[in-house]
């Protein structure tokens, strides 16, 4: 028999803010999240992008000393975003055996692997770390929040480029429906704001080049839009049977009705340019939620400000929605947050549930002039959502040609 599967906790860091809700109230006021880095690093490397959408509240003002010293920057974000949501979920009460994480992260312990090289370089390998494997490996969020609330059902990561935490949300949902948890901790986490990174992505003409207007770059569906633009953070969201929220009186956001997952197959760091792999990830993730096309009323665009990405997302979802996805409300919040990579997915999907709770679609800054091959229904303004039920899906795709798509249904309690 299907479950009704609900979000009870939700939790975020990014350059929004530190908390759920300083980023759902600086998203809504159109806050833009990127500014020029301080970091001396720029200038010594020469780094031709200048810019990036940091986290406004640096771990070091969150969490003790000796606990983050012992996690890379991508685990920190993990840890900040999952407590919140475990408090927001009201810390539920369950047996270890019945409780799980399904993590995400797109790179890992960049900055402890390369500063750990540094160290190795420099002043050789007695003074690297002993912990140096442990904070660098991909699974180390899931590892560590599995030890911070105990979960031993089972603590997995997903690593699928910019799709991973989406997919770690759609997996959670799968992993409630067979029955191998009561609640799962899903979610994803990334720190990847590094030289190494900024260099490479900058050399393959990823990243917007607007050094003298860091807070308009991104700009998704404008029709002078450059690239992407680096952010950092983490979200999580707790999300637990109807049936075990209800019994012990959890206060629910939403229902999580589906996600849908499949690879192009097309180019590693390329989409599909008719966009059938994202198509049939959306198609999908409404088969398991049964609905249909017609029923969709707000969508969050993956949507990060690249010359191809964007339009290649349009084409996809015409494909599923028809002509009627010009009039469902799209919100393109990268264009505040700038892309967390792994993390980008469980961010959007936070800011998709607070959409349905409160029943609008957030704004998509730096619309200039919108582009008419991807003509979604953007707007620098808010859009209402309307009364009755909504369904919304939150899309993500990454390098490698992965496809990931959740969809959510609102809760009228």
């Amino acid at each position: 028999m299907t479950k009704r599967i609900v979000v009870t906790g939700i939790g975020a860091t990014s350059a929004l803010g530190g908390t759920v809700q300083d980023n759902w109230k600086n998203l809504l006021a159109g806050t833009p999240g990127a500014h020029t880095l301080p970091h001396e690093w720029i200038e010594q490397y020469q780094i031709p992008v200048t810019f990036a959408a940091e986290a406004s509240v640096r771990p070091s003002e969150v969490l003790p000393r000796h606990e983050a010293k012992r996690l890379d920057p991508s685990t920190q974000f993990a840890l900040i975003a999952a407590r919140e949501a475990w408090e927001d979920a009201g810390a539920p009460d369950v047996a270890p055996e019945r409780l799980g994480v399904d993590w995400a992260t797109g790179i890992g312990g960049v900055w402890t692997l390369l500063d750990a090289w540094d160290t190795l370089r420099e002043k050789g390998p007695r003074r690297v770390m002993p912990l140096t494997v442990p904070m660098l490996m991909p699974n180390a969020g899931a590892g560590n929040l599995s030890l911070q609330f105990g979960a031993k059902a089972f603590a997995r990561t997903v690593v699928s480029a910019c799709a991973s935490s989406t997919e770690s949300i759609g997996n959670a949902y799968e992993h409630l429906q067979d029955g191998l948890a009561d609640v799962v901790i899903a979610g994803g986490a990334e720190s990847a704001i590094h030289p190494i990174t900024m260099a490479s992505f900058a050399s393959a003409q990823a990243l917007s080049r607007r050094n003298d207007d860091p807070e308009g770059a991104s700009r998704p569906g404008a029709i002078d839009r450059d690239g992407f633009v680096m952010g950092e953070g983490g979200a999580a969201l707790v999300l637990e049977t109807e049936e075990h929220a209800k019994a012990r009186g959890a206060k629910i956001y939403a229902y999580l009705v589906g996600g849908g997952v499949t690879a192009d197959s097309y180019h590693i760091t390329g989409n599909d340019p008719e966009g059938t792999g994202a198509a049939r990830a959306v198609e999908q993730a409404l088969a398991q939620a049964g609905a249909t096309p017609d029923e969709v009323t707000h969508i969050n665009a993956h949507a990060t400000s690249t010359p191809v990405g964007d339009p290649n997302e349009y084409m996809a979802l015409k494909s599923v929605f028809g002509d009627r996805v010009d009039d469902i409300p799209v919100s393109a919040t990268k264009a505040s947050t700038g892309h967390l990579l792994g993390g980008t997915g469980a961010l959007e999907a936070v800011f998709t549930v607070l959409a349905l709770r409160d029943r609008v679609a957030p704004p998509t800054i730096n619309m200039t002039e919108q582009d008419p091959d991807v003509p979604f229904k953007l707007s620098g303004e808010a859009q209402p959502l309307g009364d009755g039920p909504q369904i919304a899906i939150s899309n993500s795709f990454g390098f490698g040609g992965h496809n990931a798509v959740v969809a959510f249904v609102s809760y009228d309690g």
